[in-house]
């Protein structure tokens, strides 16, 4: 008996390409990225700052502002349609319905000459169709998930009224309003105490089991990582350096990068009187090395990572983009024991 052919995933993200064109030169702050998401799974993309992570999620939406930047190649197909061919009004009946976001910046994301009630509001009548008179009850009902206090109050107040973590809660209501296929958060919960983060966390597995939506969580919180992620992709300077099944990442770290940041973390069972940095910065994205752009700050690095690394599969869905990978994985079991 033949096997039955596999779902496609819900999001599937081919070598896509995202330039910037400045003074200094083409900055390739996306530089041929590939990823999927199943129905109802989360995708983890982590790294440092610079790496390309929040370029990925607007150039999803279709967010990036050109000129200066322009999706140069590459498809992005949400449930088989390429978002990349859509036009600005088809693109605009999937933000916010299908696919929402969560902003990094709160602060900046929300228009502060209309409410909060009249933000959410016009989502969902936009996306959901509700008669004017059902809508308010129904901001309600999303400010409460979210935990923000006093919400008949809040929903008549303006942005500059509202704390940095009222603002951010207000803005994950917006994007779980309409119950979207796929929910792309960036650093969440950024602006939140341990208490909300908790809080928001969980409300987001809520929403995910009963509605079966997708997540592409963005975050520095490899904690975060650990209790919300199915896969993880870990980028650098653009590429997807290292990309596994959350376990097998957290058991088997195969990339020098990967290792650094796992080693910048504080532990509780051990006791360091500093914590370990990866020397260096990521290069500006309009000058990255040739090879291996990680080569410069690798201490594994040797004559052959003058060339550029395949993502290849080591097993288990694990595929890292290293010529050392054998010889780093098996010097990180040893730092582990």
């Amino acid at each position: 008996m033949s096997a039955l052919p596999s779902a496609a995933p819900l999001l599937d993200v081919n070598d896509l390409r995202t330039y910037f064109r400045t003074d200094a030169g083409v900055a390739k702050a996306v530089d041929g990225i590939s990823f999927s998401i199943d129905s109802g799974k989360t995708l983890a993309i982590v790294g440092e700052s610079g790496c390309g992570k929040t370029v990925t999620a607007l150039s999803i939406l279709r967010l990036i502002a050109a000129p200066p930047g322009e999706i140069v190649s590459g498809s992005i197909c949400l449930e088989g349609v390429d978002l990349v061919r859509l036009s600005p009004p088809e693109l605009r009946r999937i933000r916010g319905g299908k696919v929402s976001m969560i902003f990094q910046e709160p602060g900046t994301s929300l228009n502060p000459v209309f409410t909060v009630g009249d933000q959410i509001g016009e989502t969902i009548r936009l996306h959901r169709g509700l008669p004017r008179v059902d809508v308010r009850g129904e901001v309600l009902r999303c400010l409460k998930a979210v935990h923000v206090s006093d919400p008949e109050r809040r929903i008549d107040q303006y942005p500059h009224e509202l704390s940095g973590g009222m603002k951010q809660r207000v803005m994950i209501a917006m994007a779980l309003s309409c119950n979207p296929r796929l929910l792309i958060a960036d650093e969440p919960t950024t602006a939140v105490d341990v208490t909300i983060q908790a809080r928001i966390l969980e409300l987001l597995q809520q929403m995910q089991a009963e509605f079966g939506m997708s997540i592409l969580l963005i975050t520095h919180d490899l904690g975060v990582v650990a209790e919300m992620a199915d896969e993880v992709v870990v980028m650098y300077a653009g590429k997807v350096i290292e990309r596994a099944p959350v376990e097998e990442l957290f058991d088997r770290k195969s990339h020098p990068y990967t290792i650094g940041l796992f080693a910048s973390l504080p532990r509780v069972d051990q006791k360091k009187g500093r914590l370990a940095v990866i020397e260096g910065s990521v290069p500006a994205a309009t000058r990255f090395p040739e090879g291996c752009r990680f080569r410069e700050r690798c201490s594994f690095a040797g004559p052959e990572c003058t060339q550029e690394p395949p993502l290849e599969e080591i097993g288990h869905g694990h595929s890292v983009a290293c010529w050392k990978k054998t010889e780093v994985a098996a010097a990180a079991r040893i730092a582990d024991l």
